[in-house]
């Protein structure tokens, strides 16, 4: 069976597409970690960091860095040796997408107000009382906005994600498989390593 591809098909020899930050709010880290943790619902055995990497064609050392903070969060849990990796830590419906752009990006404003209003050329050494007793109007707009966003990714949880997948019925299981070949791999390339050095230990002795 092929390996599953969770993006678009791309023509033969083509290079992926690098990251792309663009002047989005959250950068593509935090897009990334989300995904993960949708391959992680409903697999009980744990998934290496360089296998999720592979399934999102992104590299390596970004997965790296994201699932730590993941895990510092309480989201995942890790495990070490040859056939370790990460596991969810909590249940899906509990953790909220919220949750995690905040684990990975820190909490994000829209917009950081720098009081441009005091600095209305026909102000002389100070704002008067009414340009600024009030919150800056534009300031109000992106505070409401955020707000708005904000409780749209705290009831959004990563079970709700995953239901909304639009994947047929045999996915999730060409999905295990590929996950359990890789680490089937991982674990005969470890016994014939051991082999191959015991073979040169007996031949040198």
């Amino acid at each position: 069976m092929n390996s599953p591809q969770p993006h678009a098909e791309k023509p033969a020899g083509s290079k992926p597409s690098p990251p792309q930050g663009g002047g989005a709010l959250y950068g593509a880290a935090v897009e990334y970690g989300m995904h993960c943790l949708t391959w992680l619902v409903a697999r009980d055995a744990p998934v290496s960091s360089r296998d999720l990497a592979e399934l999102q064609g992104v590299p390596p050392a970004m997965i790296a860095k994201i699932m730590p903070r993941l895990e510092k969060a309480g989201m995942v849990a890790s495990s070490g040796g040859i056939n370790g990796g990460y596991r969810l830590a909590r249940p899906p419906e509990t953790i909220s997408m919220l949750d995690v752009a905040d684990a990975i990006d820190g909490r994000r404003s829209l917009i950081a107000c720098r009081e441009v209003r005091r600095n209305c050329a026909l102000f002389e050494d100070e704002a008067p009382r009414w340009a600024t007793r009030r919150v800056c109007g534009i300031h109000a707009i992106m505070l409401r906005a955020e707000k708005a966003m904000r409780a749209e990714l705290a009831r959004t949880s990563l079970l709700d994600v995953v239901d909304n997948i639009p994947a047929p019925p045999e996915f999730a299981p060409e999905i295990d498989v590929w996950l359990s070949a890789r680490a089937r791999d991982r674990e005969q390339s470890r016994i014939s390593a051991i082999r191959a050095g015991t073979r040169r230990r007996s031949s040198d002795d």
